[in-house]
C-alpha cells in the first residue's frame, strides 16, 4: 500500500520542504518530492500545516508507561517501548541501569528476542554501569557497584551482538583496557558518574570514551581546592572537539542557558537529546509509599531531595524543551532526538532522516510541537493520528 503524507513542512537533510510530500510503501520511505498532488491509488495523509519530521531515537531511557528495563521481562521491555513509541519515539535502545551480571543476561535474552521481530523499534541494549565510581552512584546504584572484571565483561560480549552501547567510569582500574575492547566490538563506549578532570578524559578518550552520557549531571565542573581552582570532568569535555555528548533536555535537570551553552560549543553533530525516562514516564503513575524517589516539580528526585533521579519526560517533551526554552531552531532540536543519536549508535543507515530507502519512522508535530501522528516503519502507531 502507498501512503503519501501531504501539506506540511518535511524537515529534510537540506532544510525544511514546504508544499511537497512524503511516499511510504512497504516500511520504507519510497521518496521525499516537492510535488504534493495526490497520487492515483494512495492513501493520502493530509499534515494541515503541521511539521512533518523523523522519528526520535531514544538511547538512554530506562522505562516508561509504569515498566523499567530493569525488571528484564519481555512485559516490561514491550510496555515501556509502546509507551513511548506514542510520543514519536521510534527507535528504542532500552536501557538498563547498573545492574547484576545475572540480569544483564536476561536483560539480553528478552532485547534479542524483540530485536528478531519484524519492524521491530527495539534497536539494541544499552547498559549503565555496574562499574561505576562509588563516590558518584548515587543511593540508587549502591546495591550494584563493582570493580571491572575483564573475564565478566569478555564473557558477556562474546555471547551476544545485541549491546550497543554501554556506559562506566572512565576513572576504574582497568576502563582504558574496558573501552578498547568493547570499541573493538562496535560499542559505543561512554563516560558516566565519573569526577574526572582533563588528565583523565583525555586519556580516557584516546581509549575509546568517545560520548559524555548525561552531560553535566553525575559529574563536577569548575572546582576549587583549597586555594586552587580545578577544571572538572564538564570542561574537559567541552575541550574534547569531537567529543560528544547527551542532555536530559527536560528542562528540569539543565536550565536553558545550559542547554543553550552546550548546543553552541558542541552543535547539533555532537549533541544528542536523551529523556533517561525512568517507569513514571508516559505514566501518571507515582512511586509507592516506602520508596527511595519521590516526584515533585516534574522531576524524579531522591526522597531527601540530596540529588535528580532521572525524568518523567519523552522525547517530544525533549524538542519542545528545546525550542521553547532553550531558543534553538526547530530543525536542529528535531535532528539532536532523531539523526545524531541514529548516528552515535550506529543505526543512520536505516533511521534518523527523511530520505529515500531508510525506515518509514515518521512524526508529526504540530505548532506546539505536540505530537499528533506517529509511523514506524510505516505502520501508524496505534492511538496516535489525531489530525482529524
Amino acid at each position: 500500500m502507498l501512503t503519501q503524507i501531504i501539506n506540511g513542512h518535511i524537515l529534510t537533510p537540506q532544510g525544511w520542504l514546504k508544499n511537497g510530500s512524503v511516499l511510504v510503501k512497504d516500511g520504507k520511505i519510497l521518496e521525499v518530492t516537492n510535488n504534493d498532488l495526490a497520487l492515483t491509488g494512495a492513501t493520502v495523509v493530509d499534515a494541515k500545516g503541521m511539521y512533518i519530521v523523523p522519528g526520535f531515537v531514544a538511547m538512554n531511557i530506562h522505562g516508561g508507561g509504569g515498566y523499567d528495563f530493569r525488571d528484564c521481562t519481555e512485559d516490561a521491555f514491550r510496555g515501556a517501548v509502546a509507551a513511548h513509541m506514542k510520543y514519536g519515539a521510534t527507535s528504542i535502545f532500552p536501557t538498563l541501569s547498573s545492574s547484576t551480571i545475572p540480569d544483564i543476561y536476561k536483560a539480553v535474552s528478552v532485547c534479542e528476542g524483540l530485536m528478531a521481530e519484524k519492524d521491530s523499534p527495539v534497536m539494541g541494549l544499552h547498559i549503565e554501569g555496574p562499574y561505576l565510581n562509588p563516590k558518584m552512584a548515587g543511593l540508587l546504584y549502591s546495591d550494584t557497584i563493582k570493580e571491572l572484571d575483564k573475564d565478566e565483561y569478555t564473557a558477556l560480549l562474546e555471547s551476544t551482538n545485541c549491546i550497543r552501547r554501554w556506559d562506566i567510569s572512565p576513572e576504574l582500574e582497568g576502563a582504558h583496557e574496558f573501552a578498547q575492547y568493547i570499541t573493538s566490538k562496535g560499542l559505543l563506549a561512554a563516560i558516566t558518574h565519573t569526577e574526572a578532570e582533563f588528565e583523565d578524559i583525555k586519556n580516557a578518550y584516546k581509549a575509546g570514551f568517545t560520548h559524555a552520557a548525561q552531560f553535566y549531571n553525575a559529574m563536577p565542573g569548575f572546582h576549587k581546592r583549597r586555594e586552587y581552582k580545578y577544571e572538572g570532568t564538564v570542561e574537559s569535555v567541552f575541550l574534547m572537539d569531537d567529543m560528544t555528548v547527551e542532555v536530559i533536555a527536560d528542562g528540569k535537570h539543565l536550565p536553558s542557558t545550559i542547554l543553550r551553552l552546550v548546543y553552541k560549543l558542541k552543535g547539533v553533530e555532537r549533541m544528542s537529546l536523551v529523556t533517561d525516562a525512568l517507569s513514571y514516564a508516559a505514566d501518571g503513575g507515582k512511586p509507592a509509599i516506602g520508596s527511595r524517589i519521590i516526584i515533585e516539580d516534574g522531576v524524579c528526585k531522591l526522597v531527601d531531595h540530596s540529588s535528580l533521579a532521572g525524568s518523567i519526560a519523552t522525547m517530544d517533551k525533549l524538542v519542545r524543551t528545546m525550542v521553547k526554552k532553550a531558543d534553538i531552531p526547530l530543525a536542529d532540536a528535531v535532528r539532536m532526538a532523531s539523526e545524531t543519536p541514529a548516528c552515535l549508535m550506529g543505526v543512520d543507515n536505516r533511521k534518523g532522516t527523511l530520505q529515500r530507502d531508510k525506515d518509514a519512522d515518521i512524526v508529526i508535530l504540530d505548532r506546539d510541537y505536540n505530537v499528533r501522528a506517529v509511523w514506524s516503519m510505516g505502520k501508524l502507531v496505534p492511538d496516535t493520528n489525531t489530525l482529524a
